[in-house]
Parts: structure tokens; C-alpha cells; sequence
């Protein structure tokens, strides 16, 4: 991950449903196994670590031996590397590309499962033009052999990793467009990935974007916390949360060039534990909120507002920190576990059926709790204004009807913020799960055991 090539990042809105973890690994979280460190703990204990957890997959930078013949039998698919360095030799001559498959990964199939092969990192973004222009016939090559190796070989996918950068335009969604200067190598790709059904492979970062606006209410939507959203005024979707709203805006960019069924595939994402002085939001607990309400999320299903009912394949970056990577200290420290395996926060990882609570902050992971029942409501020291954002918040979410809060409903009198914000409040927490951590909006919401229905305005629960 190099984080200055991550420069265009769009600034747009959250959408949250809330759900506890499951205890079987699930095929849409993958996470990034990076090894640039010297403190690694033994492969055995990082296969141990990855079992215990709901992680599907495991995305490399390379070709490890070790690690992808520790996987075989476990359920979890790789996605293997080929360097950036050995793009031209495979792009030059297919003998090479046979010889390259046969040594990295002939030997572990079928027993280990290699989903896709990514030929380069950011190729597209490096300013290198030469390396851009072998990156397409090094896919070609490599996928020939592939499919004359046969079994076992014939079935994995190749692709490439890009960052948010191949996007001209992104903010709103649905003006979402690729470079120009890159825009006759990237329709030849993209016509090879439809033709292999092959998936386009992105790196959104909603970090990148608070650090270039450091605003609460940016940290809100970046971070899947109540916030108002915004709206996109091509397409009238309202978008609250960051994540949806720059896949959606990849999902543009290849609609407007002819390959909008080309699947996407979310290869890094995820959120700092500390940074130097300028990292602006690089903490443990935003590190916290971000992954598990990212998490939460996912396994909610809602998918996002332009590809929706289907959680998108996500590789969270990354198992452990690296301590060798250059750059600044965030650089080193978006690990969701430390290297001696302990976590470094609860992400809601665990298979054990517990799952850190979809969060607004806080330091410690929390598990799931029983249902807490009874009804939410706002309490009685939140502002209007905050009321105001949590009502706005709860009604644009899934599964959330504020019918009965609007004029002529049976709960629109009295016709007030609190009045209309509880009840949405109510609406969310019950739809969500009814657990504690779903009746919190920043502190200004409350559990009570007092039926707050009257008269012909019915709150749901009980």
C-alpha cells in the first residue's frame, strides 16, 4: 500500500444496518497478509489465528510457500502476487509466463485454493508507461498457461489491483469516470477481465479522505457513524457512508465505459491505530469503528445502492502491522492483530459467535451481548441538533419505516425532533437487533422499559 498514490478520494456519506457475528467464516471478508516486518509470528500460528476467525481469505503480495501450503484443506482461497518486476519478461514471452505459473503455482493446486492471481500492484497509477503498456499482455500469457496446465490451474482468475487514483471524477457516485490518460489500456483490461469473468480490483480508503478534511461529520460517514448523508444530484440516492459511496462511484466509471458487469473487488481497505502529528484520525478507536461497523456492514447484506443485496469480496488490510514499511507511522499500523496475536482491537472477527458491537469510538472490543429488549428512545440530555442528525440517520436506513413520523401518520403529533426522533430511534434499534450497542447514537439515545406508545402511535418492541 503506498499512500501517496491514494490522492483521489471522494468525500461522500453512511449507511449502516447493525448485525452480531456468525460463528462460520464468511466468503466476502478476506484480509491482506503483508509481510514486510521481521517480527512475523510462525506460519502455523498465523493459520491457527486465521481459523479462529471468520476470514475467508487471505490476499498476497507475493508467493509464499509456506503460508499457501499451511492453507490447504483450511476453506480459506488465496489470491496470490506476481511483482511488479517480472510484468515485462511475462508480458514478452509466454514460455515465461508457463515457467512463472509452474513454479508458483502449479505446486499447491488443487490442495491449496487460488482464487486470482494479481499481476501487479497500482501498475496503473506508477507513471510508469512501459509497465502499464505489458500489464494486459502478462494477463494474456499467464491466463493461456493457466488454462493449457488444465485442472486445477485452469479455473483461477487474473487480475490487477488498483487504487481510487484511476478515477478522474468520483464525487458524486454517479459521476464516476477513469483518467483519459489511461482510459485506451484500461478498456482493453477491462474487456479481458469481462471476457474471463475476472474481477476489477480496487483499494478504497475512507481514511485518505478525513485525513484531507478533518471535519467531525467527515469523520462520521468515513467512519459508519449517524451522520445526515448527502445526496447525489445525478442519480437522488443518499449516501451515508464513505465505502458505498466510492464503490459506487467505481461502479459508474465502468458502466460508462460499456463494462458495468464487470465485478468488483474491494483487494484493501482499512483504518490506522496511530500516526505522526499530521495523520489526522490515525487512532486505535477509529481504527475500531471503522473495521467492525465495515464488518457489520458486509455481513449485512444490503450491499450498496448501486449493487445492492450482495456484499462485495473485502480484504481488510491488514493481519498484523509491518514494522519495516517505509513511509510514516500509519504506514506501520493498520494490523488488526499484533504480531505476538493478540488483537489490537475487537474488529468482530472472531468465530466463536462473539463480534465486536458495530461501534462509535471506544477502546476496548466489545462482544455480543444478549438482546436487550424493551424500547429506544432519546435521552434527556440530547440536543435538538443531535436528535435532529440521529432522526435523519435512522430513517434512511434499511429496513426502517418512518411512515408513521410523517404528516398524517399516527406519530407525527406532537410534531417535534424529539418526539419524531425517538421513534426512528426505536424503529432502527429494533430492526437492528435490539442490542445495547443499537441504541446509542453518540450518547443521545437511551434503553427504557416504559412503553412510549400513545394514544394511536404504536412504538414497535416490548
Amino acid at each position: 500500500m503506498e499512500a501517496e498514490s491514494r490522492k483521489l478520494l471522494l468525500l461522500l456519506p453512511v449507511f449502516l444496518c447493525c448485525f452480531v457475528g456468525v460463528s462460520r467464516a464468511q466468503s466476502y471478508i478476506g484480509v491482506n497478509y503483508g509481510e514486510v516486518a521481521d517480527n512475523l509470528p510462525p506460519v502455523d500460528e498465523t493459520v491457527k489465528l486465521l481459523k479462529s476467525t471468520t476470514i475467508s481469505k487471505v490476499r498476497l503480495y507475493g508467493v509464499d510457500a509456506g503460508i499457501i501450503r499451511a492453507l490447504a484443506g483450511t476453506g480459506i482461497s488465496l489470491v496470490v502476487g506476481v511483482a511488479n518486476g517480472d510484468i515485462p519478461s511475462l508480458a514478452a514471452d509466454p514460455a515465461a509466463a508457463s515457467r512463472w505459473l509452474a513454479a508458483n503455482v502449479l505446486p499447491f493446486v488443487p490442495a491449496s485454493t487460488i482464487s486470482v492471481v494479481a499481476v501487479g500492484n497500482e501498475v496503473l497509477e506508477s507513471g510508469d508507461a512501459s509497465l502499464a503498456a505489458a500489464l494486459l499482455p502478462a494477463m494474456q500469457n499467464l491466463r493461456a498457461a493457466a488454462a493449457a496446465a488444465g485442472d486445477g490451474a485452469a479455473g483461477i482468475k487474473f487480475s490487477t489491483v488498483n487504487t481510487m487514483a484511476v478515477l478522474a471524477q468520483s464525487d458524486p457516485p454517479s459521476t464516476g469516470a477513469f483518467h483519459p490518460e489511461i482510459a485506451s489500456q484500461l478498456q482493453q483490461i477491462l474487456g479481458f477481465l469481462s471476457k474471463t469473468s475476472a474481477p476489477f480490483m480496487i483499494n478504497p480508503y475512507p481514511y485518505f479522505a478525513y485525513q484531507s478534511d478533518p471535519r467531525p461529520e467527515t469523520l462520521a460517514f468515513c467512519l459508519f457513524q449517524p451522520n445526515a448523508g448527502r445526496v447525489d444530484a445525478g442519480s437522488k440516492i443518499k449516501y451515508t457512508n464513505m465505502f458505498d459511496a466510492q464503490l459506487d462511484a467505481v461502479k459508474s466509471a465502468l458502466g460508462r465505459v460499456g463494462y458495468g458487469n464487470v465485478e468488483i473487488v474491494v483487494a484493501e481497505t482499512g483504518w490506522p491505530t496511530k500516526g505522526d502529528a499530521g495523520e489526522a484520525g490515525a487512532t486505535a478507536d477509529n481504527a475500531k469503528a471503522y473495521v467492525s461497523n465495515l464488518v457489520a456492514h458486509l455481513r449485512s447484506g444490503a450491499g450498496t445502492p448501486l449493487m445492492p443485496g450482495k456484499s462485495v469480496d473485502t480484504y481488510l488490510f491488514a493481519l498484523y502491522d509491518e514494522d519495516l514499511k517505509p513511509g510514516p507511522t500509519s504506514e506501520r499500523s493498520f494490523g488488526l492483530y499484533h504480531t505476538d496475536l493478540t488483537m489490537a482491537y475487537d474488529a468482530g472477527l472472531t468465530s466463536s459467535g462473539s463480534a465486536a458491537s458495530p461501534s462509535n469510538g471506544g477502546g476496548g472490543g466489545a462482544t455480543a451481548q444478549p438482546s436487550a429488549g424493551g424500547w429506544c428512545v432519546a435521552s434527556a440530555g440530547a440536543t435538538e441538533a443531535d436528535l435532529q442528525a440521529d432522526l435523519d440517520y435512522a430513517c434512511a436506513q434499511v429496513g426502517v419505516d418512518c411512515s408513521a413520523i410523517q404528516p398524517g401518520g399516527a406519530c407525527f403529533d406532537p410534531n417535534t425532533v424529539r418526539a419524531h426522533a425517538a421513534y426512528a430511534m426505536n424503529q432502527l434499534y429494533q430492526a437492528a437487533g435490539r442490542h445495547p450497542w443499537n441504541c446509542d447514537f453518540r450518547q443521545s439515545a437511551t434503553l427504557t422499559s416504559d412503553n412510549p406508545s400513545y394514544g394511536s402511535c404504536v412504538y414497535t418492541g416490548g
